[in-house]
């Protein structure tokens, strides 16, 4: 007898995402009736603006929206996403450069794929999103792990960079705002690594998904908008997810340079097709509106930000810096382990995780899977009352 065959190796080695693993455990308490206050999924908590919607409503009643449409995206919305990049990152593109994908998550996957052979190591500073490693393992590279931590307010250097470069480097996945720590890079640190990796003819994988939530006076800077030369050897992944509270609408975008997006649009022609055409609507009836929203959401998000940052560094044995983009919190929590928690003892942040879902009901993600062992990262894309009382049940624990 033969038995079962095996999965192959790529579908055993990849790991699940430990923000939904957290996610859907804090959803079985919550359905056994538990008040569990969530700072894990990072999403807004914001519907999405109502023209989108109504865009997405007549969309549906079209029957063109019945129909296949170009793999690479609506003629449309490749136009209006070319415009939106020169209006929010001044960088001046074709929309022959824009291939529609189904969510961020997407285009970093099919930007991998364009760029990295077998063998490739690909520059990972640290702490990372989960799915940058695994997308790379996909495409057959090698992650090259830069640790960054507080000290250097979670930003890399070139000198980091270059000591870790080799002559198998191909890419380098470079991250402002940054998903987990909120960090932001200045412009002349943007500038420096564009800079270096055009000198090396090496590629960057940049990730935009959060430049319109950037605080305080720090602004967003697109890397091949501050060094041109770069443009050649970038690409950008960016979506309407975060901006515009879409996340469940599934739509992403790759820009890159006609040769990669020829390549991007071929690789989806034969994986996905075209992304779902109301949901393209939706996102040109977003990405050609009014930021008046966009406003409102931020707002929100930099006072919640400011509330966290305060009430995190009142916790005892937590240390936080201050996050200056995106809707996430970085604390550093070694002085919560290897003691009493109300009877319970973590000896990491992943076992600390757990202890505080089970004693004070409020879910985080730990920073083991970030690859920021004795940190955690803390979504403040969450309700004011919600955020107010899960920090003080944390604040309270510690203090027992």
């Amino acid at each position: 007898m033969g038995g079962s065959p095996s999965l192959s190796k790529r579908a055993q080695e990849v790991t699940a995402s430990a923000t939904m693993e957290i996610t859907n455990r804090a959803n079985e308490l919550r359905a056994a009736g538990a008040h569990v206050i969530g700072f894990g999924a990072g999403e807004p908590d914001f519907p999405t603006p109502q023209h989108i919607v109504d865009a997405a409503v007549e969309a549906a009643r079209d029957p063109q929206s019945h129909r296949y449409s170009p793999a690479a995206g609506l003629p449309a919305l490749r136009e209006a996403v070319a415009a939106k990049t020169l209006r929010d990152a001044g960088l001046d593109i074709d929309a022959g450069q824009v291939v529609i994908t189904n969510g961020g998550k997407h285009a970093v996957y099919a930007a991998c794929q364009v760029a990295i052979d077998p063998g490739d190591e690909v520059l990972l500073p640290s702490p990372y999103w989960v799915t940058y490693p695994e997308v790379i393992a996909l495409a057959g590279g090698t992650p090259v792990v830069i640790p960054t931590d507080d000290t250097s307010g979670f930003r890399t250097s070139v000198d980091q960079l270059e000591a870790a470069r080799t002559e198998r480097t191909k890419a380098l996945i470079f991250v402002s705002p940054s998903n987990p720590t909120g960090a932001v890079y200045a412009a002349d640190e943007v500038r420096a690594i564009g800079e270096w990796a055009v000198e090396h003819g090496i590629w960057v994988i940049t990730d935009e998904i959060y430049e319109h939530l950037v605080y305080g006076d720090v602004p967003f800077t697109s890397l091949p908008a501050a060094v041109p030369a770069a443009a050649a050897n970038t690409v950008i992944v960016n979506g309407v997810a975060k901006t515009y509270a879409m996340t469940g609408w599934r739509v992403g975008w790759l820009i890159g340079t006609p040769e990669v997006a020829g390549a991007a649009a071929r690789l989806q022609s034969h994986t996905t097709s075209n992304v779902a055409n109301v949901s393209q609507r939706a996102a040109l009836a977003a990405v050609t509106g009014p930021l008046d929203d966009v406003a409102s959401m931020r707002a929100a998000f930099d006072r919640r930000r400011r509330k966290m940052y305060t009430m995190l560094n009142e916790v005892e044995g937590v240390e936080c810096l201050e996050p200056e983009g995106a809707f996430y919190a970085f604390p550093q929590m070694t002085g919560m382990l290897n003691r009493s928690l109300d009877g319970a003892f973590a000896a990491t942040t992943m076992e600390l995780a757990g202890v505080l879902l089970d004693k004070i009901q409020i879910a985080i993600v730990p920073g083991e899977p970030f690859g920021a062992p004795g940190y955690a990262r803390f979504s403040f894309a969450l309700g004011d009352e919600d955020l107010e009382e899960g920090l003080q049940r944390l604040i309270d624990l510690a203090a027992r």
